[in-house]
C-alpha cells in the first residue's frame, strides 16, 4: 500500500447492504455484470439493525418478495422478529454469493472522467456505476426541542431505542406517534412504565379491512392494480416523506388505536412546541390530531381498497370494523417531567435522508436524488430504496426486487458496446 492508499476497480459499486442493495446484486449477478456491495455495518441486516429488540414486520410474511428467494416458510400470514428479518437477509445474500464487503463505509463520492471515485478510509473505488442503496433511514431526525430538556434526562431517538430495561427507572415521554412511537409507547406501557405520548400527525390504520390483512390489500393493488385501473397515485414530493400509518405486528398484528390507549393509563398529548430544563410545552390541537388519525384511512386507502375490490370483481365481505371510540381525553398543554417522574425521552421523530457525502449536483430542495424511476441525471449513478422511488412499494421488501431489476437493465444498456 502506497501513502495514497489502495485503488479498486470495480464496474458496479452498490452503497448499502440492506434489501434493496442485496436484490440489485441479484439481478447484477443475473446479467453477469462484475460488481461490489459496500456496507458501513459489521454484518448484514440493513436498518433492520437498529429496530428494537422486539420489533416485528407490520405486513406479513408473504410480502417479503425477494428475487429469486421469497419467503416459502410455513407463516405466510405471521409478522417476522428483527432477528429473523436480519437471518433472512444474510441466507439471501449468502444464497446469491452476493459480493459483499462489510465495514466499509463510503465518505464521498466524486465524479471522474468516465465513471466515479468513492472514498472509504484508505481505499479508493473507481467504478463506472454507482447504486446508492443506503435506504431512507440514514439519519434521525431530532427536533431542536431536544436541546432544551435538563442534560439529567435521558435522550434517544427510536434509532438508538432496544426495550424498556435498558431505560432509566421512571416514567417515559415518547415524542411521536407515528408507527415506531406508538409501538414504542405500547412496548412500555406493556413493561409498566408511566408513559406519556406526544401525537404526531399520522394516520391509523385497521389489521385487518374486508376479511383480509391490510398488507394483502396493499400487495393486491401494487401487483394487480394498474391492470383493472386502479392505482395508488404518488403524492407531492414533500408527501414522500410522510410516516406509515399506525399499526402493529406484534402478537399476531394488531391495530393501534391512540384514543383507547388513555384510559389504559397512556396520557397523550399534541405536538411537542418546546421545553425548558423539564417542562414540556405541547400545542392544543390534541383533538384534532386523534381525530385526523382516525379519519384518514377512510379518505384515501379505504377508498382505493374498495375500488380495487370493485374493478377486479372481488367478492369481500363488507366493512366490520369496530365503531371508533369516543372518549375524549384531557387537553394538557405543559408537563412537568420531574413531578411526572419522567427520567427518559425518546424522540419517535423520523428520519431524513443524508446524501450529504454524494459530491454531485444531483439533488432536489428536499434532498432527494433528480431521477426516472432511479435512473439519476448524472450517467451512470442510480438510486434504490427510497420512499416513492416508483412506488409506493419502493422502501419495502414488495418494491425492492423490481425497482432493483430497472436499474440493472440500463446499467446492461450502457455495458453493451
Amino acid at each position: 500500500m502506497t501513502s495514497r492508499g489502495t485503488v479498486e476497480r470495480i464496474h458496479t459499486l452498490v452503497i448499502g447492504g440492506g434489501q434493496s442493495g442485496l436484490a440489485t446484486s441479484h439481478w447484477l449477478t443475473e446479467a453477469g455484470i462484475d460488481h461490489l456491495v459496500v456496507d458501513r455495518r459489521d454484518r448484514l441486516g440493513g436498518g433492520w439493525l437498529d429496530r428494537w429488540d422486539e420489533f416485528c414486520l407490520v405486513l406479513p410474511n408473504f410480502t417479503l418478495l425477494m428475487p429469486g428467494m421469497p419467503y416459502d416458510g410455513d407463516d405466510l400470514d405471521s409478522f417476522m422478529v428483527r432477528d429473523d428479518v436480519v437471518k433472512y437477509l444474510s441466507t439471501y445474500a449468502a444464497a446469491n454469493s452476493a459480493p459483499v464487503q462489510l465495514e466499509t463505509g463510503i465518505t464521498r463520492l466524486a465524479a471522474t472522467d468516465g465513471g466515479f471515485l468513492a472514498h472509504s478510509g484508505d481505499t479508493t473505488f473507481q467504478a463506472r456505476n454507482i447504486v446508492l442503496a443506503t435506504g431512507p433511514y440514514p439519519k434521525p431526525a431530532i427536533p431542536a426541542a431536544a436541546r432544551q430538556f435538563s442534560g439529567r434526562i435521558r435522550q434517544l431517538h427510536s434509532n438508538e431505542y432496544r426495550s424498556p430495561g435498558e431505560l432509566p427507572d421512571g416514567a417515559v415521554l415518547v415524542v411521536g406517534a407515528g408507527q415506531s412511537g406508538a409501538q414504542i409507547a405500547e412496548e412500555l406501557h406493556r413493561a409498566g412504565r408511566d408513559v406519556h405520548l406526544s401525537v404526531s400527525k399520522c394516520f391509523a390504520a385497521p389489521r385487518r379491512y374486508r376479511g383480509r390483512d391490510l398488507g394483502w390489500w396493499l400487495l393486491q393493488v401494487h401487483l394487480h392494480g394498474a391492470e383493472v385501473g386502479v392505482e395508488m397515485k404518488p403524492p407531492p414530493p414533500a408527501g414522500r416523506f410522510a410516516g406509515n400509518p399506525i399499526l402493529s405486528g406484534q402478537g399476531g398484528g394488531h391495530s393501534i388505536d391512540l384514543r383507547r390507549l388513555a384510559p389504559e393509563g397512556v396520557r397523550l398529548y399534541a405536538r411537542l412546541e418546546t421545553a425548558d430544563g423539564t417542562t414540556a410545552r405541547f400545542a392544543d390541537d390534541l383533538a384534532e390530531r386523534l381525530v385526523f388519525a382516525e379519519t384518514q384511512f377512510d379518505k384515501t386507502q379505504r377508498r382505493l381498497f374498495d375500488a380495487y375490490i370493485a374493478a377486479a370483481g372481488i367478492d369481500a365481505p363488507p366493512d366490520d370494523r369496530p365503531p371508533a371510540d369516543s372518549f375524549v381525553p384531557d387537553i394538557v398543554t405543559e408537563l412537568d417531567l420531574a413531578a411526572a417522574g419522567i427520567g427518559s425521552v425518546i424522540w419517535a421523530t423520523g428520519y431524513r435522508l443524508d446524501f450529504s457525502w454524494v459530491d454531485l449536483p444531483i439533488f432536489d430542495e428536499w434532498g432527494y436524488p433528480r431521477h426516472d424511476e432511479g435512473v439519476t441525471v448524472h450517467p451512470g449513478l442510480y438510486a434504490v430504496g427510497l420512499p416513492w422511488l416508483t412506488s409506493a412499494a419502493s422502501a419495502v421488501f414488495v418494491g425492492a426486487g423490481a425497482d432493483a431489476a430497472h436499474i440493472v437493465e440500463h446499467i446492461v444498456g450502457r455495458s453493451e458496446p
